[in-house]
């Protein structure tokens, strides 16, 4: 009886130099079709330099709503003790001053397109100072409220004017309803507790 010798056989190996060129083309492609998130943050308007301190306009003290953050995270409006729940509604009161009140933002007429001749209070400023000490998180929750504040009032107005919302609206309605609410926010920092 002949025994059969098994041959060995040589496994085959694989070619890994074509991985590397599928992981390149892999990676160039993932790169291409991925569409990176900007960074968020709160939007503000920052005035022009001013050469002269004298070309500063001056605000009268009935137009700005001052909102002051002790660094015990309290919260005082107009110099009266406040808490987060009333922010949005004296914000949006102090805004729109619906009954045109002498202690609240002056309204005159402005000719505004799509809208027409509107009584405005666009020289308003709600100033927001924070002491260095506050904590982050009571500082956005106030800056949330005042947006919120705005957002409202432009949302009122957008079903007011257009019957549709604020989002729905095209560019040109949004322009005129943002010039009848302008959002005018000025942030002050005291740094007298310590360093900010």
């Amino acid at each position: 009886m002949k025994l059969r010798r098994r041959r060995q056989r040589r496994v085959p190996g694989i070619n890994m130099a074509s991985i590397a060129d599928i992981s390149f083309t892999l990676l160039i492609l993932f790169l291409v079709v991925t569409s990176m998130d900007d960074d968020k943050g709160l939007t503000r308007l920052l005035p022009p330099l001013a050469s002269d301190m004298s070309e500063l306009p001056e605000v009268t003290e009935r137009n700005v709503l001052k909102i002051e953050l002790m660094a015990d995270n309290s919260l005082m409006i107009q110099g009266e003790k406040s808490n987060l729940k009333d922010v949005k509604e004296r914000v949006m009161t102090f805004v729109d001053n619906p009954d045109n009140l002498p202690d609240l933002p002056e309204k005159h007429a402005v000719d505004i397109d799509l809208l027409g001749e509107c009584m405005v209070t666009d020289g308003h400023v709600i100033q927001l100072e924070a002491d260095s000490q506050t904590e982050y998180e009571t500082y956005f929750k106030v800056q949330d409220a005042i947006v919120a504040a705005y957002r409202q009032l432009r949302e009122n107005l957008a079903q007011q004017r257009f019957h549709t919302s604020y989002a729905e609206c095209n560019e040109m309605q949004r322009e005129a309803i943002r010039t009848y609410y302008p959002q005018r926010i000025s942030e002050v920092y005291n740094t007298e507790g310590g360093t900010p």
